[in-house]
Protein backbone atom coordinates (compact mmCIF):
# COMPACT_ATOMS: atom_id res chain seq x y z
CA UNK A 1 0.00 0.00 0.00
CA UNK A 2 1.37 3.34 -1.20
CA UNK A 3 -0.23 6.92 -0.51
CA UNK A 4 0.86 10.25 -2.03
CA UNK A 5 2.20 12.35 0.72
CA UNK A 6 2.41 15.63 2.35
CA UNK A 7 4.02 15.91 5.80
CA UNK A 8 1.64 19.01 6.95
CA UNK A 9 -1.48 17.70 5.79
CA UNK A 10 -3.58 16.46 8.92
CA UNK A 11 -5.82 14.33 6.33
CA UNK A 12 -2.70 12.38 5.11
CA UNK A 13 -1.61 11.85 8.78
CA UNK A 14 -5.43 10.18 9.45
CA UNK A 15 -4.88 7.80 7.08
CA UNK A 16 -1.19 7.19 8.83
CA UNK A 17 -2.72 7.16 12.01
CA UNK A 18 -4.83 4.56 10.99
CA UNK A 19 -2.79 2.52 9.59
CA UNK A 20 -0.45 2.70 12.40
CA UNK A 21 -3.23 1.60 14.93
CA UNK A 22 -4.13 -1.50 12.45
CA UNK A 23 -0.37 -2.38 11.85
CA UNK A 24 -0.24 -1.83 8.35
CA UNK A 25 2.98 -0.22 6.71
CA UNK A 26 2.11 2.08 4.22
CA UNK A 27 4.96 3.43 1.67
CA UNK A 28 4.72 7.20 1.60
CA UNK A 29 5.27 8.68 -1.50
CA UNK A 30 6.71 12.33 -1.88
CA UNK A 31 4.62 14.59 -3.81
CA UNK A 32 4.22 18.65 -4.12
CA UNK A 33 0.39 18.91 -3.76
CA UNK A 34 -0.95 22.84 -3.92
CA UNK A 35 -3.86 24.16 -4.41
CA UNK A 36 -3.31 26.13 -7.43
CA UNK A 37 0.36 24.70 -9.06
CA UNK A 38 -1.01 21.29 -9.30
CA UNK A 39 0.93 18.19 -9.04
CA UNK A 40 0.74 16.43 -12.09
CA UNK A 41 1.56 13.10 -10.49
CA UNK A 42 -0.96 13.20 -8.78
CA UNK A 43 -3.53 14.48 -11.25
CA UNK A 44 -2.39 11.34 -13.13
CA UNK A 45 -4.24 9.32 -10.64
CA UNK A 46 -6.97 11.65 -8.85
CA UNK A 47 -8.41 14.01 -11.12
CA UNK A 48 -8.58 16.61 -7.95
CA UNK A 49 -4.62 16.32 -7.41
CA UNK A 50 -5.26 16.31 -3.59
CA UNK A 51 -3.48 14.31 -0.89
CA UNK A 52 -4.04 11.65 0.64
CA UNK A 53 -4.03 9.45 -3.14
CA UNK A 54 -4.04 6.06 -2.27
CA UNK A 55 -2.75 2.76 -4.03
CA UNK A 56 -4.12 -0.72 -2.61
CA UNK A 57 -2.48 -3.40 -3.23
CA UNK A 58 -4.47 -4.55 -6.12
CA UNK A 59 -3.06 -1.27 -7.54
CA UNK A 60 -6.97 0.46 -7.45
CA UNK A 61 -6.74 4.05 -6.33
CA UNK A 62 -9.11 5.56 -3.69
CA UNK A 63 -9.22 9.16 -2.46
CA UNK A 64 -10.25 10.80 0.09
CA UNK A 65 -8.87 10.18 3.89
CA UNK A 66 -12.34 8.90 4.65
CA UNK A 67 -12.54 6.25 2.24
CA UNK A 68 -9.10 5.51 2.62
CA UNK A 69 -9.33 5.16 6.26
CA UNK A 70 -12.45 2.74 5.84
CA UNK A 71 -10.66 0.67 3.22
CA UNK A 72 -8.31 0.10 5.38
CA UNK A 73 -9.87 -0.71 8.66
CA UNK A 74 -12.37 -3.32 6.27
CA UNK A 75 -9.47 -5.06 4.67
CA UNK A 76 -7.45 -5.42 7.38
CA UNK A 77 -7.16 -8.39 9.74
CA UNK A 78 -8.87 -7.02 12.47
CA UNK A 79 -11.09 -4.14 11.83
CA UNK A 80 -11.86 -2.15 14.55
CA UNK A 81 -11.95 1.43 13.67
CA UNK A 82 -15.28 2.26 12.00
CA UNK A 83 -18.11 0.47 14.04
CA UNK A 84 -20.55 -1.77 11.85
CA UNK A 85 -23.97 -0.18 12.74
CA UNK A 86 -25.59 1.20 15.56
CA UNK A 87 -25.22 4.39 17.74
CA UNK A 88 -21.45 3.73 17.91
CA UNK A 89 -21.05 4.00 14.34
CA UNK A 90 -23.33 6.95 13.82
CA UNK A 91 -21.49 8.91 16.84
CA UNK A 92 -17.86 7.89 14.96
CA UNK A 93 -18.94 9.17 11.66
CA UNK A 94 -20.53 11.96 13.03
CA UNK A 95 -16.88 12.77 15.13
CA UNK A 96 -15.22 12.02 12.00
CA UNK A 97 -17.58 14.73 9.77
CA UNK A 98 -17.00 17.61 12.78
CA UNK A 99 -13.49 16.63 12.50
CA UNK A 100 -13.32 17.44 8.63
CA UNK A 101 -14.53 20.17 8.90
CA UNK A 102 -13.12 21.73 11.49
CA UNK A 103 -9.88 20.93 9.08
CA UNK A 104 -11.75 22.27 5.90
CA UNK A 105 -12.15 25.55 7.39
CA UNK A 106 -8.55 25.48 9.40
CA UNK A 107 -6.96 25.02 5.38
CA UNK A 108 -9.08 27.97 4.27
CA UNK A 109 -8.04 30.19 6.48
CA UNK A 110 -4.25 28.80 5.81
CA UNK A 111 -4.65 29.52 2.04
CA UNK A 112 -5.93 32.64 3.06
CA UNK A 113 -2.79 33.48 5.19
CA UNK A 114 -0.33 31.96 2.46
CA UNK A 115 -1.49 31.27 -1.18
CA UNK A 116 -4.03 34.79 -1.53
CA UNK A 117 -1.96 37.75 -2.38
CA UNK A 118 -2.42 40.26 0.14
CA UNK A 119 -4.07 42.63 -1.92
CA UNK A 120 -6.88 39.99 -2.73
CA UNK A 121 -7.50 38.79 0.64
CA UNK A 122 -10.85 38.86 2.40
CA UNK A 123 -10.89 39.59 6.09
CA UNK A 124 -14.68 38.05 6.38
CA UNK A 125 -13.92 34.98 4.39
CA UNK A 126 -11.28 34.38 7.15
CA UNK A 127 -13.24 35.46 10.15
CA UNK A 128 -16.28 32.86 8.76
CA UNK A 129 -13.75 30.45 8.79
CA UNK A 130 -12.75 30.76 12.09
CA UNK A 131 -16.03 31.46 13.09
CA UNK A 132 -16.25 27.56 12.33
CA UNK A 133 -13.52 26.45 14.17
CA UNK A 134 -14.53 28.41 17.64
CA UNK A 135 -18.09 26.79 17.23
CA UNK A 136 -16.88 23.53 16.27
CA UNK A 137 -14.37 23.36 19.44
CA UNK A 138 -17.29 24.09 21.97
CA UNK A 139 -18.64 20.91 20.53
CA UNK A 140 -15.82 19.06 20.53
CA UNK A 141 -15.60 20.19 24.23
CA UNK A 142 -19.01 19.16 24.91
CA UNK A 143 -18.28 15.80 23.56
CA UNK A 144 -15.07 15.22 25.17
CA UNK A 145 -16.24 13.47 28.42
CA UNK A 146 -17.73 10.54 25.34
CA UNK A 147 -14.06 9.96 24.40
CA UNK A 148 -12.38 7.80 26.96
CA UNK A 149 -9.60 5.74 26.02
CA UNK A 150 -11.97 4.98 22.45
CA UNK A 151 -9.95 4.52 19.54
CA UNK A 152 -12.37 5.03 16.22
CA UNK A 153 -11.74 6.48 13.30
CA UNK A 154 -13.67 9.64 15.20
CA UNK A 155 -11.62 9.77 18.37
CA UNK A 156 -8.51 9.93 15.36
CA UNK A 157 -10.12 12.68 13.27
CA UNK A 158 -10.51 14.99 16.44
CA UNK A 159 -7.19 14.24 17.28
CA UNK A 160 -5.31 15.00 13.90
CA UNK A 161 -7.88 17.81 13.84
CA UNK A 162 -6.41 19.50 17.11
CA UNK A 163 -2.95 18.69 16.22
CA UNK A 164 -3.08 20.77 13.02
CA UNK A 165 -4.22 23.79 14.82
CA UNK A 166 -1.33 23.38 16.82
CA UNK A 167 1.22 22.83 14.02
CA UNK A 168 -0.79 26.01 12.24
CA UNK A 169 -2.61 28.32 14.60
CA UNK A 170 -0.71 27.97 17.46
CA UNK A 171 -2.49 30.84 19.24
CA UNK A 172 -6.00 29.35 18.74
CA UNK A 173 -5.36 28.78 22.45
CA UNK A 174 -8.19 25.70 21.90
CA UNK A 175 -7.09 24.39 25.50
CA UNK A 176 -9.10 26.23 26.93
CA UNK A 177 -11.78 23.17 26.48
CA UNK A 178 -10.19 21.90 29.46
CA UNK A 179 -12.07 18.52 29.37
CA UNK A 180 -10.98 18.36 25.02
CA UNK A 181 -7.60 19.76 26.34
CA UNK A 182 -7.30 16.66 29.27
CA UNK A 183 -8.62 13.66 26.77
CA UNK A 184 -6.48 14.98 23.60
CA UNK A 185 -2.80 14.71 25.70
CA UNK A 186 -3.82 11.43 26.86
CA UNK A 187 -4.39 10.48 23.22
CA UNK A 188 -1.48 11.96 21.94
CA UNK A 189 0.74 9.59 23.77
CA UNK A 190 -0.36 6.63 21.19
CA UNK A 191 2.41 5.41 19.34
CA UNK A 192 0.75 5.66 16.23
CA UNK A 193 0.26 9.61 17.24
CA UNK A 194 3.75 10.10 17.92
CA UNK A 195 4.97 8.11 14.86
CA UNK A 196 3.22 10.22 12.55
CA UNK A 197 3.86 13.75 14.46
CA UNK A 198 4.08 16.78 11.81
CA UNK A 199 7.50 18.66 11.32
CA UNK A 200 7.80 21.36 12.89
CA UNK A 201 7.41 23.88 10.17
Amino acid sequence: MQVYYSPFSPFVRKVLVCAAELGIEVERLPSSAHPITRDQTIVAVNPLGRVPTFFADNGEVLYDSRVICEYIDATSAAPRLFPVNGAARWQSLREQALADGLLEAALLMRYEQVVRPDGLRYQPWYDGQHEKIVSSLAQLEAWAPTFGERVDIGTISVACALAYLDLRFPDEGWRTNEALAEWHARFSERASMIATQHPAS
